[in-house]
């Protein structure tokens, strides 16, 4: 299962340093969905690996929390990677679009889900914005959520206060509060 994760995730960097050089956003659109696709088949493999149902199957987006050394409770996505909001957004809006989402992919919604709390998340604090990519992107206290392409595996937060991609990124707690500091 690791060489399947090793190589999905030098596929997804290798698109999104394709992205980043292109200056075309049909480039960055086409990078963007290649990105969404792989994460969806990446999902869709884990799932059959482990034999237990993806979210997709029952229904929802699960969103839960784990521990990042240094930080924390954070918000983490169904495969345990850590959730991240990009300052630029204000609690508002999408404006991680293009070549950033390929490096910052956001947490979409499809047609017909819901985002579903678990553990301690709250599910009032759970919603949904429109991407302007197309689809819903999943919020959390107003905030869209995204991935960070270097994360590899649960427990990293290597995006955490990054300046990049035009703003700063920071992990979010259950509370729906931001962590600022370095891990």
């Amino acid at each position: 299962m690791s060489k399947l994760t090793a190589l999905l995730t030098a596929i997804t960097a290798s698109l999104a340093v394709a992205a980043c050089g292109s200056s075309s956003s049909s480039s960055a659109s086409s990078a963007a969905s290649a990105t969404s696709a792989t994460s969806t088949a990446a999902t869709a493999t884990s799932a059959t690996a482990t034999g237990t149902k993806s979210a997709a199957a029952t229904g929802g987006v699960k969103v839960s929390t784990g521990t990042v050394t240094g930080l924390g409770a954070v918000l983490v996505n169904s495969q345990g990677r850590t959730l991240y909001v990009f300052s630029p957004d204000n609690a508002k809006k999408v404006t991680c679009t293009g070549a950033c989402a390929s490096v910052w992919p956001p947490l979409s919604l499809p047609s017909g889900q819901k985002a579903v709390a678990v553990g301690a998340v709250k599910q009032s604090l759970l919603g949904s914005d429109p991407n302007p990519s197309g689809g819903q992107v999943i919020t959390y206290a107003g905030w869209p959520l995204y991935t960070y392409v270097s994360d590899t595996s649960s427990g990293q937060a290597t995006g955490q206060a990054l300046n990049l991609n035009g703003g700063l990124w920071y992990v979010i707690t259950p509370s729906g509060k931001l962590v600022t500091k370095k891990p």
